[in-house]
């Protein structure tokens, strides 16, 4: 795919902001049952505040949940309620690699208020951090289902 029929095709702030939405509230409750379980192993107790291996827990469930999706079918569930899905640059599946360095560009990128995401509406190639550092672009599918 061209980078200009990329460009044509890449999903809008609304669509975006709307699968952003959708998979937080999904990405919620898997968390809330991570918590859960968390809860039970710990023989009921509450975890303390600033425990380093919950807060990685946290962040290796919330990889997964994304990792999961993106590598088995590129969607995940926001994503196909707006059929949007995730592609390599060559258009191949997105391995687990890049759904680990995309991942790990989606945290990095909120840090600066978000100046990673937005990245993609003011820099220069129209792209992401997240997407340039995994080679892999969302796209709009229009014609889907």
């Amino acid at each position: 795919m061209t980078e200009h029929s990329n460009a044509a095709s890449r999903p809008s702030l609304f669509r975006l902001l709307a699968v952003m939405f959708y998979d937080f509230m999904v990405l919620l409750s898997i968390l809330f049952l991570a918590y859960l379980i968390a809860i039970i192993i710990n023989s009921g107790e509450a975890i303390r505040q600033g425990n380093l291996f919950f807060i990685a827990y946290q962040f290796a469930v919330s990889w997964l949940f994304y990792a999961w999706f993106w590598t088995h079918g590129g969607q995940t569930i926001g994503m196909r309620a707006w059929k949007i899905y995730l592609l390599s640059e060559d258009q191949s599946s997105v391995s687990w690699r890049q759904a680990t360095i995309r991942f790990a560009a989606a945290v990095l990128s909120w840090i600066p208020l978000g100046l990673g995401f937005w990245w993609q509406y003011f820099g220069n190639h129209r792209k992401s951090w997240r997407d340039r550092l995994s080679a892999t672009y969302l796209y709009y599918g229009k014609n889907s289902d």
